[in-house]
């Protein structure tokens, strides 16, 4: 057999622990976090009265939501209402969780300049 693959590479280089039944345990080294399914981790830390573990290994961006056109008035010209409140929730959870985030205008999001 060949050499491994670049995901083989990556599962071994994080497995902590593999079980005779298949399941394994993996350390994730940085959480990327994006505006759709973070608010019910965000609840469900709250409801457990958690703070998310190695804060500095998380890095949050709307993603999904984002307009790909005119994004001037930032999050407020998100037309869509359900999409405008995903975006204000990820920038209020991260606000309060610490979380470092690169919002909608934030440079840093920008492929150039």
């Amino acid at each position: 057999m060949g050499g491994k693959t670049l995901y083989d590479k990556l599962w071994d280089a994080h497995l902590v622990k593999q079980r005779d039944d298949g399941s394994a345990l993996i350390y994730i080294d940085r959480q990327l976090l994006h505006e759709v399914t973070s608010p019910q981790a965000f609840e469900g830390l709250r409801m457990a009265s958690r703070k998310p573990w190695r804060v500095d290994a998380n890095l949050a961006t709307p993603d999904h939501n984002v307009p790909t056109t005119e994004r001037s008035s930032g999050v407020a010209g998100i037309e869509d209402p359900v999409s405008r409140i995903q975006v204000q929730t990820l920038d209020e959870n991260c606000e309060e969780f610490g979380i470092v985030e690169f919002k909608m205008l934030d440079q840093r999001r920008e492929l150039s300049m």
